[in-house]
């Protein structure tokens, strides 16, 4: 087995199934901090797995989730004998997060990273009013919905699918573009973008019709101007059991019913 998936460091959400699953793997397979260890066990759902990756990025760290969550699409499932072998065996996935730059109506600026997905949506009763801009060319001067969000492949099951989103295979260098119960134009469904665009999202009559802007947990309120963009400079790393890949699940969510 090879050297570098012998130390472990089990991190674990609140709840207690996951906190007594931390509890019992510890005193199967010993526990190292997490900056020592070659590998990072999450024990939680997906809320928890993203929340991990984040705090790994860039550390050269790689995550093995288990679930003992609810739905638990980014997790393994759990099993607590020939953890140390199932790692060893795992498949890796890298991959770059988004990077959203939020400017606010007090001139304050947000960056913040996503894994998944970077969201618009309406703060009011009144529905949003955003105008769309590719590589610095409009698309679209006005588009008016409840909001619009950028996801990547790894976030295009979750809340993009949920907005009727189209579901990317992990390995395809793209991003949705998915609005969320479009108004006007009535029939536009989204678009697929290259992943190497800049994507800026302007909010038009913002004091009217205030938005707030969303990374992954990271919520900006009363924003007049997102910038959306892929990452060069920042990796997560995580690793999946191999009949049971990330791309083997993305894949098998596009025949579910």
């Amino acid at each position: 087995m090879s050297p570098s998936f012998q130390s472990l460091s089990f991190v674990a959400s609140n709840t207690p199934e996951a906190q007594a699953s931390r509890m019992h793997l510890i005193a199967r397979y010993g526990d190292e901090p997490m900056d020592e260890a070659d590998v990072i066990v999450a024990l939680g759902g997906d809320g928890f797995m993203l929340q991990t990756l984040h705090d790994t990025m860039n550390s050269g760290k790689r995550v093995y989730g288990m679930n003992r969550g609810s739905v638990g699409f980014l997790m393994n499932d759990y099993r607590a004998d020939g953890l140390r072998e199932r790692i060893a065996s795992a498949v890796e996935n890298s991959f770059h997060p988004l990077m959203m730059t939020a400017h606010t109506e007090d001139g304050a600026t947000s960056i913040a990273l996503a894994i998944n997905e970077v969201s618009l949506l309406r703060q009011s009763y009144q529905a949003a009013k955003l105008r769309v801009e590719i590589d610095g060319q409009v698309r679209l001067d006005e588009l008016i919905c409840d909001g619009l969000m950028v996801a990547t492949p790894v976030g295009s099951t979750a809340y993009n699918l949920s907005a009727h989103g189209p579901i990317l295979p992990l390995e395809a260098p793209l991003l949705a573009l998915t609005p969320v119960s479009a108004f006007r134009p009535r029939r536009w469904r989204g678009a697929l973008l290259p992943n190497k665009v800049t994507v800026d999202i302007h909010v038009l009559e913002a004091e009217k019709r205030p938005v707030n802007a969303v990374a992954d947990h990271t919520e900006v309120k009363s924003v007049t101007h997102v910038r959306v963009a892929q990452t060069t400079d920042t990796t997560a790393r995580i690793l999946s059991d191999p009949d049971r890949s990330w791309s083997d699940r993305i894949l098998a969510e596009q025949f579910s019913n």
